[in-house]
């Protein structure tokens, strides 16, 4: 990205930044930029209302009266606090419509925030744990992707997660539920608990993955150590790191990033909600961005975390002195990052390159 710290002070345009605020200028610039993104995971877009509509539409009983009560219940102090309500909302998703109402309402959201492509996480073994079929989930939200596409003009792409805490048998077991439906799934991940659940726990089901042609991506460096970012790469071959803040522990992995131009999927919110970092202003996405590492800005589990892709941005530039081109090399990452093809990937570009132009 930078050759040398002269190229730095060169391209650095500080935007002014009032009480803690984005200016006027630089927050129209970021509702108006054209975004990609790629760590969402869809059961994390189940906002309080539609888990409270389709509680009762499915007839399942919450402990919550009101979709303000579960609002309140949104207060986290690590991973697995966030995780147990997360499993727990995921039970009023029942029926093929469900998830389509699901992902289409993440699709009206991805329109008003001017995202231009997505790249979606599905956790089917949080549903057929609990007797929901595999093609009942992917069904739903590929019909919905589908519908997003036409209509809306947003392109994306689905990657299956496998669930971290669950045992590699299982994990064998959702990758052959996977197989019927290889047109519509681009890669598979791993997400959950981190603590506990190396990746190289999983190193041999992403092998048949790859096999089978999915392209890998995983959750590392996120709670847990410096390690499973190194293991991530080396023995499950991903293509991208959900996360990898934890690389900032380690100044010979952030060169070979640096070097290799591996993307970290980073997410600024989530990562303060949940307490890897304290407060935005410690986090290290501007840092890194300047050292020359992929790193990109995504929502994680906007429902739970409290913002889309848009609320993202503003929350690092409210915290960090960002110039406009920084904040667009976001997107730039991001495409660069994309499970599509070069000639999408292009497409992508253009879009992103006629609206720096016209500023």
């Amino acid at each position: 990205m930078f050759q040398n710290s002269a190229e730095k002070s060169a391209c650095y345009r500080p935007i002014v930044i009032l009480n803690g605020e984005t200016s006027v200028n630089q927050t129209d610039f970021i509702q108006q930029l054209p975004k990609v993104e790629l760590h969402l995971h869809i059961e994390g877009s189940l906002e309080p209302e539609m888990m409270f509509e389709l509680a009762q539409r499915n007839q399942i009983k919450l402990p919550f009266s009101t979709p303000e009560a579960i609002k309140a219940a949104y207060q986290f102090s690590n991973l697995q606090s966030f995780l147990d309500i997360y499993y727990q909302g995921a039970n009023v998703l029942q029926h093929e419509q469900d998830f389509y109402d699901l992902t289409w309402a993440y699709m009206l959201r991805c329109h008003q925030d001017n995202v231009i492509h997505t790249e979606i996480f599905f956790d089917p073994q949080t549903h057929t744990e609990r007797g929901i079929a595999f093609a009942t989930v992917i069904d739903g939200i590929h019909r919905a992707l589908e519908d997003a596409q036409q209509k809306l003009g947003i392109s994306s792409r689905i990657i299956m997660c496998f669930l971290r805490h669950l045992d590699e048998e299982s994990a064998f077991e959702t990758l052959q539920q996977s197989l019927p439906h290889k047109d519509k799934i681009v890669g598979v991940g791993l997400d959950s608990s981190e603590l506990g659940h190396p990746p190289e726990k999983f190193t041999r089901v992403f092998r048949q993955a790859r096999e089978e042609g999915f392209l890998t991506v995983a959750h590392a460096g996120e709670e847990g150590p410096v390690s499973n970012i190194y293991n991530s790469v080396e023995l499950l071959k991903v293509s991208r790191i959900d996360h990898g803040v934890r690389c900032s522990d380690d100044e010979k992995l952030v060169a070979e990033l640096v070097q290799s131009q591996m993307p970290l999927t980073v997410c600024p919110l989530s990562n303060t909600k949940l307490k890897v970092f304290e407060k935005m202003e410690q986090h290290n996405i501007v840092e890194l961005l300047r050292e020359g590492v992929q790193v990109t800005i995504n929502s994680d589990d906007p429902a739970y975390f409290g913002g889309y892709m848009t609320d993202n941005f503003l929350a690092v530039a409210q915290s960090h002195t960002l110039t406009e081109d920084e904040l667009a090399q976001f997107t730039r990452n991001a495409i660069n990052a994309t499970f599509i093809s070069q000639a999408e990937k292009q497409a992508l570009m253009n879009k992103l390159d006629s609206f720096v132009a016209g500023r």
